[in-house]
C-alpha cells in the first residue's frame, strides 16, 4: 500500500496529478491512499490514480490506523513537519526531499524556484519512478446539470493579493457579454458576495452567480465544458489546464514560472507583469485592498484581447 500526503487545495492536487500517476505506474498492484482534505475526494477520483482519500487537514493530523504502509510519499512539502508525520506511520520506505533536520538524508535537494508540477516529478525520478510533467489531464465528471459553453469568471482567491479588482471583473463581464459570451461567476460560499457584486455592476442576472452553489464535481464539469475560463492564480485555473479548456490566468505576486500552465499549451494564456518595480507579495495596489501591483497593472482591454486570442488558438489548433 502507498500512502501519499498532499493535504492542501484544488490547485495543489491538480499539480500533483503527474506524480500520482507516476506512483501508480511505477508501483503497480498497490492501493494508493491520498492523505488530503475530505472535500477533495471528488477531484481525487477524477485523477484516476487514487483509490481512496484519508481525510487529513494537515501534516500534523494524519490519522493512520492500519498496518504500516509499504511506501509513504511526501508530496506536501520539504519538511520537517510533514516528513516526521509520515515517518511516524512507520512506512517501509519514505520518498521525500532531503531534510537533515527531520532525519531524512535520502532524496534530492529542494529547489524553491522550481515549477510545482516538475518538483514532484523530479522527486519521483530521483527514486527511479516515472512521472511526466505534461500528464495533467483529469477525467470528465458525469453529467451533473451545469450549463455548458459558458464563460467562467472566477474573481476570488483565498489570498487577497491574488485578486484582480472586482470592478475590472465587472468591466470584463460587460465587455464579454457584449461580444456574445454567456458569463457566469464562480467561487466559494465565502466569495458569493464578491461574485454578486461583480454581477450587479456588470448588469448580469442573479442566475449568473454560481459562487457557493456548486460542489467540486459540478465546478469541474462546468470548467470541462466551458467556452473559456478567466481567473487568478487559483484552483479553477488548474482545472482549466486539466481539461484543456481555453483560459486566461491573471498572475501575481507568485510568478507563473512556479505555478502557471504548461508554456507550450497556447490555449492557456498567462497575464501578469511580475517585473513591476518595487512589487512584493505583501504590497497592495490602487485597484483594491490587497490587490498586488502585478495584477493592478492588468487592464480590462488586455484581458478581452487575451480571451479572443485563446479562443482563436483553441479553434484553430489542438494546442
Amino acid at each position: 500500500m502507498i500512502l501519499v500526503l498532499r493535504a492542501l487545495g484544488v490547485g495543489d492536487l491538480a499539480t500533483a496529478v503527474p506524480a500520482l500517476r507516476g506512483l501508480r505506474a511505477g508501483l503497480p498492484g498497490r492501493e494508493l491512499v491520498l492523505a488530503a482534505p475530505a472535500w477533495l475526494a471528488p477531484l481525487a477520483a477524477l485523477t484516476g490514480a487514487v483509490d481512496r482519500v484519508l481525510p487529513t487537514t494537515g501534516p500534523d493530523r494524519i490519522r493512520w490506523t492500519g498496518p504500516p504502509p509499504e511506501v509513504a510519499v511526501n508530496l506536501h512539502g520539504r519538511g520537517p513537519e510533514s516528513h516526521r508525520a509520515l515517518a511516524a506511520v512507520r512506512p517501509g520506505r519514505l520518498l521525500a526531499f532531503r531534510n537533515p533536520s527531520a532525519g531524512h538524508l535520502d532524496g534530492p535537494a529542494w529547489d524553491a524556484d522550481e515549477h510545482e508540477v516538475r518538483r514532484w516529478c523530479r522527486l519521483l525520478h530521483a527514486y527511479g519512478l516515472p512521472a511526466h510533467a505534461g500528464d495533467l489531464a483529469l477525467r470528465r465528471p458525469a453529467a451533473v446539470g451545469v450549463p455548458a459553453g459558458v464563460t467562467v469568471l472566477h474573481p476570488g482567491s483565498k489570498v487577497p493579493a491574488k485578486r484582480w479588482p472586482a470592478d475590472r471583473f465587472a468591466g470584463l463581464a460587460r465587455a464579454l457579454t457584449a461580444r456574445g459570451h454567456r458569463v457566469v461567476l464562480t467561487g466559494s460560499a465565502d466569495e458569493r458576495a464578491l461574485a454578486a457584486r461583480v454581477a450587479r455592476d456588470a448588469d448580469l442576472p442573479p442566475t449568473a452567480v454560481l459562487a457557493g452553489r456548486t460542489g467540486l464535481t459540478e465546478l469541474a464539469a462546468l470548467v470541462a465544458d466551458a467556452r473559456v475560463v478567466v481567473s487568478g492564480d487559483t484552483g479553477v485555473a488548474h482545472l482549466a489546464t486539466g481539461y484543456r479548456t481555453a483560459s486566461v490566468v491573471l498572475f501575481g505576486p507568485v510568478p507563473a514560472a512556479r505555478w502557471g500552465p504548461p508554456p507550450d499549451r497556447r490555449r492557456h494564456l498567462v497575464l501578469g507583469r511580475v517585473e513591476v518595480a518595487g512589487s512584493d507579495p505583501d504590497s497592495t495596489g490602487s485597484g483594491g485592498v490587497g490587490t498586488h501591483p502585478t495584477l493592478d497593472a492588468i487592464g480590462v482591454d488586455e484581458v478581452v484581447a487575451a480571451v479572443a486570442e485563446v479562443e482563436r488558438v483553441s479553434g484553430a489548433v489542438a494546442a
